[in-house]
């Protein structure tokens, strides 16, 4: 009996687990490991900061349900791997060994570099978690009590996932609209991508023009190649770069609310672990999603390194977004299975990318076969149906969670018509 051990629950470490019992099984082990006790869906959390979601509507307890399907479950933190050993260690002092990892852990959210963000000690906001919707919550609250002010969306350099940005500027508008108080408050979008809608994938589609039209008929202006250097309260620090890398402008931006992505690394516990990790902590996979140096340990999700798909003057990572997660998860359960019945693995994850993004009243959807381009499919496009689209995703997946159903026939026949595969 092998005993795999899936570190992380996330968006990408429940449906590992769920897969790979489906897959193999009693006749082998699997374990999930995560720091805290409870799932969180995280695309929702813009929805949380203007008080549309509330916690209880987008968590649940892992163990309950995990358990349903025979699955061990652990909720503590992981402060050392033992590649060589096959072993993690607990904040507590306690072991334990695996046959096979799986890496799901998400990010580090790298506040720290860039001094003054963060909803921790810092000035501004974040939406990379629950709890920091929920703070985020509370300063739009206190915006609000003002009656009026200046509001500051965007992502610092190093950012991977520029989606949540544009989707929680464009939430807060609708937001403000609802409550006509729209005009009262000035919106501005600053951002390190190269230009609006490059969205770390070198633009998908008309992507570029569609949201430049979107920002401006919401009256948000926006600043491109922005290297936020540092918050104050009130205040941010933005250096303008030009297309030669050089600094064209300073800017001194004040704000009465500022949600700002953060800079994606690796967790602790795996950035340590010598031959796993680039620099930034991001887990070096091959393409059967295993990692080269560790043969028996297997990553997918945001926590996998992918290089940017192109150079940009203020430095921005690639993101992974849900449907290309859950390729690299089903990919690994293969390839794990293969493993185990002795052959060596054969399956690929296609990672093509699909991302719905709520615009409050309307929607944005882009389409990327694969992710990294030449693409053979490239599409953007807009309207009400992204956002029934993304209500109907969010209570989908959080009941495909808790049952524990890894695919359901209808969601893999109406991708298949689509031309949307997960693997290679």
């Amino acid at each position: 009996m092998a005993h795999i051990v899936v570190l992380g629950a996330g968006t990408g470490g429940m449906p590992a687990a769920y897969e790979l019992k489906a897959t193999l099984g009693n006749g082998h082990e699997v374990t999930v490991v995560n720091e805290r006790d409870y799932f969180q869906f995280t695309p929702s959390n813009p929805w949380v900061a203007v008080g549309w979601r509330d916690r209880a509507s987008i968590t649940f307890d892992i163990k309950t349900y995990l358990e349903k399907k025979n699955i061990n479950f652990i909720a503590k933190r992981v402060t050392k791997i033992d590649a060589e050993g096959n072993e993690l260690t607990f904040e507590d002092g306690q072991g334990l060994k695996y046959d096979y990892l799986i890496i799901a852990t998400g990010p580090r959210l790298a506040f720290e570099e860039v001094e003054g963000t963060g909803p921790e000690g810092g000035h501004t906001s974040s939406v990379c978690t629950v709890d920091h919707a929920e703070k985020a919550y509370e300063a739009y609250q206190a915006m609000l009590a003002k009656g009026s002010g200046h509001i500051v969306i965007g992502a610092v350099p190093f950012a991977s996932c520029f989606g949540p940005a544009y989707e929680f500027a464009f939430i807060v508008d609708a937001d403000l609209r609802k409550k006509k108080l729209r005009n009262k408050f000035t919106m501005q979008f600053v951002t390190s991508e190269p230009y609006i809608g490059h969205l770390g994938l070198g633009g998908v589609g008309d992507s570029k023009g569609m949201l430049e039209s979107e920002l401006r008929q919401h009256h948000i202006n926006w600043i491109t190649n922005a290297k936020t250097t540092r918050a104050e309260p009130g205040k941010l620090f933005v250096e303008e770069i030009g297309a030669d890398g050089e600094k064209v402008k300073d800017h001194e931006i004040e704000f009465d609310f500022a949600m700002m992505l953060p800079a994606f690394k690796g967790v602790d516990a795996v950035m340590e672990v010598e031959g796993l990790c680039n620099p930034r902590g991001f887990v070096f996979v091959d393409e059967y999603q295993r990692n080269p140096t560790y043969k028996n340990i297997y990553s997918a999700g945001v926590c996998i390194a992918i290089p940017p798909v192109e150079g940009t003057p203020v430095p921005t990572g690639a993101p992974k977004t849900g449907y290309m997660i859950e390729s690299m998860v089903t990919a690994i359960v293969h390839n794990i299975a293969d493993e185990l019945a002795g052959r060596e693995p054969t399956t690929t994850a296609t990672w093509n990318a699909i991302c719905l993004a709520d615009m409050g009243d309307t929607g944005a959807a882009f389409v990327a076969l694969p992710q990294i381009p030449p693409r053979n499919v490239a599409w953007f496009k807009k309207g009400k149906w992204v956002h029934a689209a993304k209500i109907a995703f969010e209570k989908y997946f959080i009941r495909k969670m808790k049952k524990g159903t890894s695919e359901p026939l209808y969601e893999k026949y109406i991708l298949k018509m689509l031309g949307i595969e997960k693997l290679g």
